[in-house]
């Protein structure tokens, strides 16, 4: 798969990754983001974004505190 990486100059914490739709969907596919588990997992979050059960975090170590 050819995957593209650009840094943005401009925000150095930031990087474009470009690749194929169709392997995407392929690499999709095969890490389970199709999965019955995986969209209603999906579904889930999504009730919990709307009724307001989530909170804004700046970095994933936040969750360990």
């Amino acid at each position: 798969m050819a995957v593209t990486i650009k840094p943005q100059l401009a925000r150095p914490r930031k990087i474009i990754v470009e690749l194929d739709a169709d392997k995407f969907e392929r690499l999709a596919a095969n890490l389970g983001f199709f999965s019955h588990e995986f969209l209603r997992s999906l579904d889930l979050a999504e009730r919990d974004y709307k009724s307001g059960r989530v909170r804004k975090i700046k970095s994933l170590q936040e969750l360990r505190r």
